[in-house]
């Protein structure tokens, strides 16, 4: 499998704060603010999607580790906007910066590691182990 990532891949995303993406709804608290979770996963998205259509057909990119502020607070009704580099390629291994922004500011950023897996083979092999 030849796979040819470059860094500098960007990846970008929009979203409109939902109540569903809120901490009340993961249960964190009380307040309907856009939940860290919901946040993460944004990032991830904008970082698979921005690498998906470099890989041939049967691969995609699994995450592994994040390491993200938090910074400010957005509320439901609000548009926010994630945006990937892809800033180290090892391998398998990838390496995103990620920076979240809402109508106001910057709201989050960090770095983000995936890594390149063959759907079937991984399939295969989490059946057996369990």
């Amino acid at each position: 499998m030849k796979i040819n990532l470059i860094v500098g891949i960007i990846g970008s995303k929009e979203i409109i704060v939902k109540s569903l993406d809120t901490a009340a709804r993961y249960g964190f608290g009380l307040i309907e603010v856009f939940a860290t979770p919901a946040m993460i996963g944004l990032m991830e998205s904008t970082a698979q999607q921005s690498v998906q259509s470099f890989l041939p057909e049967g691969f995609i990119t699994l995450g592994t580790e994040v390491n993200i502020k938090h910074l400010k607070a957005t509320l439901p009704g609000m548009k926010v906007k994630c945006e990937t580099k892809l800033i180290s390629v090892e391998g398998k291994k990838l390496i995103f910066e990620v920076n979240v922004w809402d109508e106001i500011g910057h709201i989050g950023s960090g770095l983000h590691t995936r890594f390149i897996v063959d759907v079937h083979k991984f399939m295969e092999k989490l059946k057996k182990a369990n």
